[in-house]
């Protein structure tokens, strides 16, 4: 019996892959055979040093695309590319995403439409070009990176909270539709996940707070998340779809005492 996390020659698409949570995505899915493209929106020296990474370290192939996903002509050259290079996808990984913070009754707009955009609006358009192409091969997987906030409420987050409750609801609606075609559909949604951006943040509220607040005793890692993504790719996960898999140790069961934001 096979026991390892088999992705070799699967044709990845991870958007906003150029660091944090994308890019462990790209890593470890690399790391099984994958082949990746790495989608990023003006960050091309972090997208083409992690490219440079997984070619050397894998041997794989990994192409690199700048592209607005909330923008559906940018979308179509993104899956352009990915015909060229490959035929197709096999999974794709929306990840990309974006937040502000204000409180609900101070909140512009326009912040409003951006964060839904590319939390929501931007993955559903990733989703259908994919599901397009899936359905005729009779085979695939979307991954849809949500957060424990798509059910727990958070301060100055209205519309980041609203986005991902959407996008575990969309998850649902095209697993449905999907499922006889073969292509699977499934939420993933983590907890607090220590990354390069947000780490001085972490330093700086109190590690040993949100670790005294996590049942599992401390803050996730990004390979906690790419690894179980790795996982739900792979033919290992082939009766799960229509779902979300949290990530957070516990931490959406406990009562959050948040800290009180925004500051005023």
């Amino acid at each position: 019996m096979d026991t390892n996390i088999d992705l070799k020659g699967r044709r990845v698409l991870i958007t906003g892959a150029s660091r944090g949570i994308g890019a462990a995505i790209a890593r470890i899915m690399a790391a099984c055979g994958a082949r990746i493209l790495i989608n990023h929106l003006r960050d091309e020296n972090h997208a083409q040093k992690l490219a440079g990474e997984l070619r050397q370290q894998y041997q794989t192939e990994v192409v690199v695309c700048d592209a607005d996903i909330s923008f559906p002509q940018d979308v179509a050259g993104l899956f352009r590319l990915a015909d060229e290079q490959w035929g197709g996808i096999d999974v794709l990984v929306n990840n990309a995403g974006c937040e502000t913070i204000d409180h609900a009754v101070d909140l512009d707009l326009e912040d409003w439409d951006r964060v839904l955009d590319v939390n929501l609006r931007g993955a559903f358009i990733c989703a259908q070009a994919a599901a397009k192409r899936m359905m005729v091969q009779k085979s695939g997987v979307i991954l849809n990176i949500s957060s424990i906030h798509d059910k727990v409420p958070r301060l100055g987050l209205i519309h980041y909270c609203s986005a991902k409750a959407g996008l575990n609801m969309m998850t649902k609606c095209l697993a449905l539709e999907l499922a006889a075609h073969q292509v699977r559909v499934v939420a993933v949604s983590p907890g607090a996940i220590e990354t390069e951006m947000n780490r001085e943040e972490i330093e700086k509220f109190g590690r040993e707070k949100f670790n005294n607040w996590i049942p599992a005793g401390r803050i996730g890692m990004i390979d906690d998340v790419a690894w179980t993504c790795a996982f739900l790719a792979s033919d290992k996960a082939v009766y799960i779809t229509a779902t979300e898999i949290y990530i957070d140790g516990g931490y959406k069961e406990s009562t959050i005492p948040y800290d009180p934001r925004p500051h005023k």
